[in-house]
């Protein structure tokens, strides 16, 4: 049977779906365990407990937005190979959103009310990038991984150090989005301006600093 073509709308309407069902549905099973599993809970102070569940907001925003960055790329990417990437790694962000989501409410702790804003956002930033084409794309992407990896890096410093499963899963992420860097640098990404660089620092700084708290 000949491969349907979809059309704008089929597409529109296939994109709507997804953005409905990261931002507002439940997690999907992740295809790897959590690292945190098997990793015993140790108990924590009410000040420790409220800390790491506000970093892991934190970071489940941030899966939140990486996956709609990715979609958004996948969608205007114009060479079949950088969208298959894209896509794949939009799969393993989808295990670190259920990951952190699991964490959260392990930790009693609530997603961002801010989510559906980010996701939106991050959608059209990731389909900004594809539209000009697929090594800034991938430049893009190769930056925005490694400014991942610092702030990953911040929270791993802050994390309470009883926290065993909170760091276990951040240990992984840092790799993971470590990996993802490299492929898109290695795939063909041009390195970006350093205004944009700094731009995309002031911009990840606002939505870490405001989902600390929301």
């Amino acid at each position: 049977m000949a491969d349907r073509a979809y059309s704008r709308l089929d597409q529109f309407l296939g994109q709507l779906d997804q953005a409905l069902l990261t931002v507002f549905g439940p997690s999907s099973p992740p295809a790897r365990p959590s690292p945190a599993d098997g990793k015993p809970e140790i108990e924590m102070t009410s000040e420790e407990r409220e800390l790491s569940g506000r970093l892991m907001r934190v970071n489940h925003a941030g899966e939140i937005c990486a996956q709609a960055l990715y979609q958004g790329q996948a969608v205007t990417a114009r060479l079949a190979d950088v969208r298959e990437k894209m896509e794949q790694a939009a799969a393993e962000e989808a295990d670190h959103r259920a990951w952190t989501a699991e964490r959260l409410r392990e930790l009693g702790a609530r997603p961002s009310r801010l989510n559906p804003m980010f996701y939106a956002g991050a959608f059209a930033v990731g389909a900004a990038a594809g539209l000009a084409g697929d090594r800034w794309s991938l430049g893009f992407l190769a930056e925005t991984e490694r400014q991942v990896v610092r702030h990953l890096e911040g929270h791993l410093e802050r994390l309470p150090p009883h926290d065993r499963k909170s760091r276990a899963i951040l240990d992984q992420m840092k790799e993971d989005e470590g990996r993802h860097a490299t492929m898109a640098l290695d795939s063909g990404g041009a390195p970006l301006p350093e205004p944009v660089q700094r731009l995309m620092r002031l911009a990840s700084k606002a939505m870490t600093e405001t989902t600390f708290w929301i």
